[in-house]
């Protein structure tokens, strides 16, 4: 529903509404409806420019001389339109909290953190990393158990490996995603189905026959770069390297059948370079996920000075305190996957392991799930839990269940004591200062009013705030 919601707020062109669906729902602006548009093309479409301006500064995708970006150029209403989607080169800071897990991975093929095995193609030099191609390509993981087994350096000379194919490949083995030359479709095509990856083949087939319709209907635009994507909602890139988080699992508590991944659990354990023991149970993992996605692991590895112990694979041995091996599990899978099986049970201990692991994106999927289990009477706990965690979207669907289910609330006796505790937070108080909550719960009152019952709702409300402050002696 908010999915729809969205993209008739960008057609109407209601730059509070997509804010609010973007920033406190967070939803994705790089979704796809059924004739495979997105949010930014009908805001192009309908001619709204300060909506077109907003999308592109949260992360709307827009690159020159691509599929998306030529079709929003056409379909631009105003030249002021199309002026800003030429000039608009900007990645904001919003985009790549986003996109944490995506951009950990690019950054992965550019720096080569914690690379075992280095490509040499033509000249050209490319650090990766075998538990994550393994993963990705059976035909990479059966290289790595026999031909290439315990080499570092891996020479590929034949002609008909391309470097700009090969670059094209490993992008999207890492990140789901391929920029790749118009020019270069035959290379790509030809290398993927020798990696045998039927999906990229039609990935890409799929994408040459909608640009090649999109240039014969609308003559005079040129495309030089085809960009491909998974669906998103296949998560296909996601659940492989999830299957790395399968085989770091200690053999006691796995449940995984054998044979249901891309490579043999017996030869995992060849792939991993840490070892963590945690309540005695040892978790084969890699330094590539827990130092790549949590500073707190990296300054952790690079001076740990615990005893060490070593494993029969000399592989040293990190000792986790304060954290059950339940917890730690779902931390590990949120590491590779990017998500991990959160429940009522257990998202509090998961929300105080992400705090403690500096896992920002972790913290906002626990908030998610927490929020779903919101009720009059644990509504204000959750709020208070909100704000010591620094989970701002919480707090504000918190204010959003209050600001809707007030007569529920506003005679509860943890509701006044936060009212009161709010009032008293405020230094020095003068005429113009106010209670952050009733402020924030009044905003959510007034906030989208469209008929005459609204109106009458919201003022009924408001008085039922006003009486409160009145029995508590504040003004408000």
């Amino acid at each position: 529903m908010d999915k729809y919601d969205l993209f008739i707020s960008c057609k109407m062109g209601d730059l509070s509404r997509v804010q609010y669906l973007v920033e406190q729902k967070e939803l994705d602006l790089n979704i796809r409806d059924k004739w495979d548009s997105t949010p930014l093309y009908y805001a192009c479409l309908c001619g709204h420019l300060d909506l077109v301006k907003y999308m592109l500064d949260s992360g709307a995708k827009c690159e020159a001389n691509t599929f998306d970006g030529e079709r929003c150029l056409y379909g631009a209403l105003s030249d002021e339109i199309r002026h800003l989607l030429r000039k608009y080169k900007v990645v904001s800071s919003r985009t790549l909290r986003r996109d944490l897990y995506e951009e950990f991975l690019r950054r992965l093929l550019e720096r080569g953190m914690y690379e075992d095995v280095i490509f040499h193609i033509h000249g050209s030099v490319f650090p990766a990393h075998r538990c994550i191609l393994s993963a990705r390509c059976s035909v990479f993981a059966e290289l790595f158990r026999k031909r290439w087994k315990g080499r570092k350096d891996i020479h590929l000379t034949h002609p008909l490996i391309l470097t700009s194919a090969f670059q094209a490949l490993l992008q999207y083995l890492y990140t789901g995603v391929m920029e790749v030359k118009i020019d270069n479709i035959p290379d790509i095509i030809r290398l993927a189905k020798h990696c045998r990856l039927p999906n990229l083949v039609d990935l890409v087939e799929d994408k040459l026959g909608q640009l090649k319709y999109f240039m014969a209907t609308k003559p005079g635009y040129h495309i030089t770069t085809l960009v491909v994507e998974q669906p998103i909602h296949l998560r296909e890139l996601q659940f492989q390297l999830g299957s790395l988080a399968d085989l770091a699992l200690p053999p006691e508590l796995c449940t995984f059948v054998h044979g249901e991944l891309p490579f043999d659990p017996e030869f995992a354990p060849i792939y991993a370079d840490i070892c963590f023991s945690v309540q005695q149970h040892r978790f084969l993992c890699h330094k590539v996920f827990f130092c790549g996605r949590s500073d707190y692991f990296k300054a952790l590895l690079i001076d740990y000075f615990g005893e060490t112990d070593i494993t029969e694979d000399n592989i040293q041995v990190v000792t986790l305190n304060g954290i059950s091996v339940d917890t730690f599990s779902q931390v590990m899978y949120y590491l590779y996957q990017d998500s991990c099986e959160l429940t009522e049970e257990n998202m509090y201990e998961v929300l105080w392991a992400a705090e403690m692991y500096f896992l920002q994106g972790l913290k906002r999927q626990c908030a998610s799930i927490i929020s779903r289990y919101t009720k009059a009477k644990n509504v204000i706990s959750i709020l208070q839990l909100a704000r010591m965690f620094s989970l701002p979207r919480l707090e504000d669907h918190c204010v959003e269940f209050i600001a809707n289910h007030l007569d529920m609330v506003v005679s509860r006796e943890d509701f006044c004591s936060l009212v009161q505790e709010d009032a008293k937070n405020v230094q020095k108080r003068e005429e113009t200062d106010s209670i952050a909550i009733i402020d924030d719960v009044r905003i959510h009152i007034t906030s989208f009013m469209q008929t005459f019952s609204d109106m009458e709702d919201a003022n009924e409300k408001l008085r039922m705030i006003d009486n409160l402050l009145e029995d508590l002696n504040l003004d408000g």
